[in-house]
């Protein structure tokens, strides 16, 4: 096998053990958004498997002793050395660096994005508490108990019976 086959190979191999299926899975919400990531796994498996079926195997060699007695030796040594002097070009990767630092820059969005939402969602669960502790609440607790954790409302009801403001 050549070595940019083996080490895609390897690469794709080493990829799919890392990628958490089941983890990404559980984030989505909507049916079509699970439809469409169970097409995209069934993809990536099958590039997966043609990778390492059709890339990972060494071409069988060449027999030349068996063409030179069935076809002739001045043939096949023709086709023979044509075949040695088959310089296969390799590959000079010249996407990767244009897009490496756009990429670089999206993970860093990436993380700042991650952490605001992480923020946000701790803010969002303090509030379903507190929402939650109101609710056992709110049928036995005293204006004076709701004012005590909403000082800011006590102001403003206070400034409007002051002025005499009585919302109408």
């Amino acid at each position: 096998m050549s070595g940019t086959a083996k080490k895609v190979t390897d690469v794709a191999f080493k990829a799919s053990k890392k990628i958490d299926w089941d983890g990404m899975a559980k984030l989505l919400v909507s049916d079509e958004a699970r439809k469409e990531f169970a097409n995209l796994r069934r993809a990536f498996s099958e590039v997966n498997s043609q990778l390492e079926t059709k890339f990972s195997q060494e071409p069988e060699p060449i027999d030349w002793e068996y063409y030179r007695k069935g076809i002739g030796p001045r043939l096949v040594d023709m086709y023979k050395e044509a075949y040695d002097s088959i310089e296969i070009p390799k590959y000079v990767d010249t996407v990767t660096p244009q897009y490496k630092p756009k990429f670089d820059a999206l993970l860093v969005e990436l993380k700042e994005a991650e952490g605001m939402s992480l923020k946000e969602s701790e803010r969002l669960e303090k509030e379903i508490a507190d929402v939650q502790e109101l609710k056992k609440k709110i049928s036995t607790m005293t204006a004076d108990e709701y004012f005590e954790k909403h000082p800011e409302l006590k102001k403003k009801f206070d400034d409007e019976i002051r002025n005499d403001y009585w919302g109408y």
